[in-house]
């Protein structure tokens, strides 16, 4: 198979999956979540169910695509920190930055779309087990940075602790949001916050997981 077949077959699969994603987004937003079906979703996007759930194995992951990027970004901030850096400061360097770009996935959804969630019992279930998967994501991600063994319980404070933070500060946007409060005026309240929180942690965690100055 020649790479020209090959890449035309990805960039179909990625349009086959936008559109199922932004069909699906478009009839939640209008009905509400509980009142859309695989099948409604299936057909406004023009295939098969088996394809719908090919790309997303369960319903909930149709509303929350980001869901994977959701899960990582703490512990890519970790991996990706400057010599010198701490865990910490890599994760509120991050988190500003993702404030200052409205980024929706710290939170920043818009009116509509923070509704839809809060008005699903399954979407905010669905989010409490991505809000747990982040944090064991960051965990392995501090334990492989720090080479603690498997049975060190260090990681697993830290990102408990930091961890619990991104929360806190997801559902301080999702509130300001439902609020009626602008992006501006969001990412200004979430920005002082974090200062805040991460400032807090600062005595605990302001030296773990410092990246080696490079020579």
């Amino acid at each position: 198979m020649s790479q020209a077949t090959t890449g035309l077959r990805a960039l179909k699969k990625r349009r086959t999956r936008e559109k199922i994603s932004h069909e699906a987004t478009r009839l939640f937003l209008e009905r509400g979540f509980d009142n859309v079906t695989i099948a409604d979703v299936a057909a406004a996007a023009q295939v098969a169910k088996m394809t719908v759930t090919n790309y997303f194995p369960r319903k909930e992951d149709l509303a929350l695509d980001l869901a994977g990027v959701f899960v990582e970004m703490p512990a890519d901030a970790v991996r990706g920190r400057a010599p010198g850096e701490s865990a910490l400061a890599a994760l509120r360097r991050a988190f500003l930055a993702a404030a200052a770009g409205h980024d929706p996935v710290i939170g920043f959804s818009g009116l509509p779309f923070a509704r839809m969630v809060t008005d699903s019992p399954a979407l905010v279930a669905r989010l409490r087990e991505f809000h747990d998967l982040r944090e064991k994501a960051l965990a392995q991600a501090l334990t492989d940075e720090t080479g603690a063994a498997p049975d060190d319980i260090r990681p697993r404070v830290a990102a408990a602790l930091l961890g619990g933070v991104h929360r806190l500060l997801f559902e301080e946007t999702l509130r300001l949001t439902l609020d009626g409060r602008g992006n501006d005026e969001i990412a200004r309240i979430v920005t002082a916050q974090a200062r805040t929180a991460f400032a807090t942690l600062e005595p605990a965690l302001g030296d773990y997981a410092v990246r080696p100055a490079t020579r």
